[in-house]
C-alpha cells in the first residue's frame, strides 16, 4: 500500500477518532441528532483537518519549537474562521444547526493532536492524506450515529420520512419514534453499539486471519517432509502402530 492510501486507511479503519481513539467526544455526542448534522460537521472538520495538517507540514521547519502549539493553534483558528463564514454564507441552516460547535472546533483534540504528532514531523503530502483520512474517519463516524438516531428517533434519514409514523387521532398504525435517541442519553447508546460492532467485526476478521495463517504454516510444513511434521498427522512407533 502507497504512502497515501496507508494514511487513509489508518484514518478511516485502524485509527478511527470516533470508534478506536474515542476523540472529539464532544460534537460526536452533541450534533449527532440528524445525519447531514453528523455529516456536515464531520466534512468541516475534514477541511479543517487536512489544510491544517497540510499548512503545517509546510512550515515545520520554520516554526520555532517552544511556540509550536499556539502557532498550530493559529493556523487552525484561520481555517476554522474561513470554513465558519462560508458556512453562515451558503449553508446557513446548517451553521445555525451545529451552532457554537463550529468555533470549537480550534480545540478539536483531533486536529491538534495530528499536527503535533504527524504533521509536524512529515513532509506535505503525507501530512495532507493523514488529516483526509482521519477527517474522512471522522465523518463517517458522525454520519453512522446520527443515522441510528435519526432513525430510531424520528423515523427518519436525512430529513426525509423513512418510517411511516403513527397517528392514534386519526387511527394510522405505523412506527412509534423512541424519542431518547435523539436526546443526549441516545447518542452514548448508539456510540457504544457502534464500537461494540466493530469491536466484534475486528475480531472476527483477526480471527480468521491467524487461522489462515495457521493452516498455511501447516500446509508449509507438510510439503517440507515428514521431518518437519508439526503434529498434523497421526505418528507411529516402529511396530507400524499408532501411538
Amino acid at each position: 500500500m502507497n504512502k497515501a492510501g496507508e494514511r487513509m486507511w489508518n484514518g478511516l479503519v485502524k485509527e478511527n477518532p470516533t470508534f478506536v481513539m474515542m476523540l472529539g467526544m464532544c460534537p460526536t455526542l452533541a450534533v449527532t441528532t440528524s445525519a447531514i448534522n453528523g455529516l456536515g460537521m464531520g466534512l468541516t472538520t475534514t477541511a479543517v483537518l487536512a489544510m491544517s495538517n497540510l499548512l503545517i507540514a509546510m512550515l515545520r521547519n520554520v516554526i520555532p519549537d517552544r511556540v509550536r502549539i499556539p502557532a498550530f493553534i493559529v493556523i487552525i483558528a484561520s481555517f476554522v474562521t474561513v470554513l465558519e463564514l462560508l458556512l453562515e454564507g451558503y449553508l446557513p441552516s446548517l451553521y445555525t444547526s451545529l451552532g457554537i460547535y463550529i468555533p470549537l472546533i480550534v480545540v478539536n483534540c483531533i486536529i491538534l493532536g495530528r499536527a503535533e504528532a504527524y504533521a509536524s514531523k512529515h513532509s506535505m503530502l503525507p501530512s495532507f492524506f493523514d488529516g483526509l483520512g482521519m477527517g474522512l474517519g471522522f465523518t463517517v463516524g458522525l454520519t453512522s450515529i446520527g443515522i441510528v438516531r435519526e432513525i430510531i428517533g424520528a423515523g427518519q434519514i436525512f430529513g426525509y420520512q423513512l418510517l411511516p409514523l403513527a397517528d392514534a387521532t386519526k387511527g394510522i398504525q405505523g412506527y412509534t419514534p423512541v424519542s431518547i435517541f435523539i436526546l443526549a442519553p441516545g447518542a452514548f447508546f448508539v456510540l457504544a453499539g457502534l464500537t461494540a460492532v466493530q469491536n466484534k467485526v475486528k475480531m472476527n476478521l483477526a480471527s480468521k486471519k491467524k487461522e489462515t495463517q495457521t493452516v498455511n504454516a501447516t500446509a508449509s510444513s507438510c510439503e517440507s517432509g515428514c521431518g518437519s511434521c508439526n503434529g498434523c498427522t497421526p505418528k507411529f512407533i516402529d511396530d507400524g502402530k499408532e501411538e
